[in-house]
Order: structure tokens, then sequence, then C-alpha cells
């Protein structure tokens, strides 16, 4: 195989954003045939705009074409495993949309089911591409900065207009989109925390629903987490705070990380912390650190995840977002939720799954969202600076 037929499930915002830059041969191996949507006037916009892509309205047609080796899955967010799922079972190649999906259940099935079929399987974690994060994380996981204390993300330049929320009937609902800014802006940040500093043991959360918007999920959230050595973590994150803040602290035994305005500061202590305390006979002691700062204009965005899924499937190139990790941040969502929903108790990791799906079917059940199709598009200029990291 020298190339890859994919098939993009979903053609709104985010469908339609990677069908204009595959169509436009933008990424290497990886050719687009088809496309699918429910929604017909979308599907009239495709046959026009790309009379060569054969165009499906259901997403088990799209799949039974035996000429298509891989897809895209970028429909709402409650149906991603469901789809990847039946993709798998017919020998398709999976890239998914974040997150995952909605619940950890359905991510357990929908890894499950990759595992069986031997596929590839990505999700889109763009930020991962960033250059200064996976420099943050080569200093966390490599022990440079030592045992780790405390991270902080402040994140809260996801703003977005009640216009926005608008432009989709399923957004902001519990049953269209199961969730609110955890579920759709800040996975990508939750996914790079723990991609960074590793999973925690217990979440404790506190979200405000439409504290800023017309909408029944939150658009504001808190985040408490504690580590297995003591450390804890901070994460607020917002959809309704101008200007926003993007500012992640990670301080450790052996020194302190700050990324902020696209710049990475780097503090090395000479000693490590914890046996100076032990060991000084001063009261006051200022540690001897270097100072590094790093800067990147790297990051390939959308299209450095769809090259490097084509070259995982066509070379057996390294994940750089293996879609079976999308559950590490679903599952700080989930917590997050279930936290909130009992009170904001201190919920352990591994949570009860079953307990969070019935109370997420109890949102669900009384969710305004009906059902129905409203047509949104993505415009191509926006393809690499609107999911870009904004700092």
């Amino acid at each position: 195989m020298n190339e890859v037929r994919i098939g993009i499930i979903g053609i709104g915002n985010m469908g339609s954003a990677h069908l204009q830059c595959l169509y436009h041969h933008e990424v290497r191996g990886l050719r687009i045939t088809a496309a699918c949507d429910i929604d017909h006037n979308k599907l009239e916009a495709v046959h026009r705009d790309y009379p060569d892509l054969t165009c499906y309205d259901n997403f088990q047609k799209l799949l039974a074409d035996t000429s298509i080796d891989a897809v895209i899955i970028s429909v709402p967010h409650p149906m991603h495993a469901e789809i990847g799922i039946a993709a798998f079972a017919l020998g398709k190649h999976v890239l998914v949309e974040k997150p995952v999906d909605i619940c950890v259940s359905a991510a357990e099935r929908l890894n499950d089911a990759a595992k069986k079929s031997e596929k590839k399987f990505g999700i889109m974690f763009n930020q991962r591409t960033n250059g200064l994060y996976q420099k943050a994380r080569q200093i966390v996981q490599s022990g440079e900065l030592g045992d780790l204390k405390r991270s902080v993300w402040i994140v809260t330049n996801w703003y977005r207009t009640q216009a926005y929320y608008d432009s989709g009937s399923w957004r902001a609902t519990w049953k269209g989109e199961g969730g609110g800014v955890l579920l759709n802006q800040a996975p990508h940040n939750l996914d790079l925390w723990q991609w960074i500093c590793g999973m925690p043991i217990s979440v404790t959360a506190f979200l405000d629903t439409a504290k800023y918007h017309s909408i029944e999920v939150e658009d504001d959230a808190t985040i408490y987490t504690r580590y297995e050595n003591g450390a804890t973590g901070l994460f607020v994150t917002s959809t309704g705070e101008a200007p926003g803040t993007n500012r992640l602290e990670i301080s450790g035994t052996l020194g302190k990380l700050v990324l902020e305005n696209g710049i990475l500061k780097h503090w090395r202590l000479l000693e490590d912390e914890r046996q100076v305390c032990k060991n000084s006979t001063q009261g006051f002691c200022q540690i001897e650190s270097e100072y590094t700062e790093y800067t990147t204009s790297e990051e390939s965005a959308h299209r450095g995840i769809l090259q490097n899924f084509a070259e995982a499937i066509l070379s057996d190139t390294e994940l750089l977002a293996p879609g079976f990790e999308g559950i590490n941040e679903l599952t700080l969502s989930n917590a997050a939720y279930l936290s909130q929903w009992k009170g904001n108790e201190t919920v352990r990791l591994p949570f009860d799954t079953a307990e969070f799906d019935a109370l997420l079917a109890e949102k669900a059940a009384a969710s305004s969202y009906d059902g129905t199709v409203r047509t949104e598009a993505a415009q191509e200029s926006e393809y690499l600076s609107r999911w870009q990291v904004r700092w």
C-alpha cells in the first residue's frame, strides 16, 4: 500500500475542515475518497464542491465500502465509540475526533474493539504536536524536574460567544454533546496535563452550569487533583472570560517549569530541594539554579496528526496520539462531573462507571436537544489558526 484511501464521517465544523485539507493533498499518503453526513444539505454541498467524492447519508453505508481503508470520525461526541467499534469490525483504521466519547465505559468498549482489530487507532489531540508541550513532557517524564509537587493550569482563553453555541443544535446539551467546556474545548488541555504529569488518584471538582451562556452544561470549571506521591494539581478553565489566560506551572523537587505566551521557562535547581530543606543550617536559604528558556514555532496541529496517522498505517510509525490514550483525559472529565453531581465529593480513580452512566442518562433524559439537525460548516482559512495553541 502506498496510499491510504480515507472517508470522513460527519462534515460539520471539523469534518469539513479535514475534508478541505485532504482534498487539496496537504497530507502525504492520505487520499480522501468519501464523505458521510445525515444532513442532505451538507451532502449536496460536498457533491457540488468535490464531485469526485462518493457521498453517503449514513455511516454504515460508508463503512461497507470495501475500497475505503480508514475513516475519520467527526460526528457529535456520543456517537464516537459506536461508529468506531463498527469501523474496526469492518477492518478500517480509525482516527477519532476528541473526546474519544462522552463516558469512560464507551471508551473502554472502543479500546477493546481496536485491540481485537489490530488496526491503527488515533485521536485528534493536535496540541501534542506543539514542541513546547513535547519539551515539557520530556523534562518531567525524564525525572529532570525531580518528584512532582504541584501543577497548576489556568486555561481560560477558550472564549466562546452565544452564537458559537447556537451554531449547532447538539452543542452544549447533555443529550447532544454530553457536557460543556470539559467535553468540547478542554480535552486538549486535560490530555496534555496527564500526558506531561501523569494520572492522579483522585479528583474534586466545582463546575458552574450556564454561568456565562444560555446553555444546559458547564462553561466554567475548577478541578483539584491528588497524585500517588502526594503531589497536587489545579486545573481552571472557562469559555466565558476575556481576555483569557493560558499558563501552566509545574513544580518539582529539582526545579520548576512555567509555560506561557509561547515560552517554556525552566529553573533547574543545582541541589534537590528536599535535601536542602533537611540538611541546611540556614533558616532562609536560596537554592542556586540554572535558567533556560525554550521557544518554538513548530506546531503542525491537525495536519500533523493526520500525517502521523498516515505514516502509522503505511510505515508502522509510532502514533503521537494513540486512540487508546483518549480514555485518560475522559477519565478526568468524567470524574469531575461525578464529583460535582455528588455534592463536590472527592472521587477516587478508577471510579464507578456504572454510577456515572446512570447519572449522565438522567441529565440526557431532561436535555433540551431533540435530535434535529442544524447545518454548520468551517471556513478553510481557519484550519490552521483556529485550533492551534493560543497563548
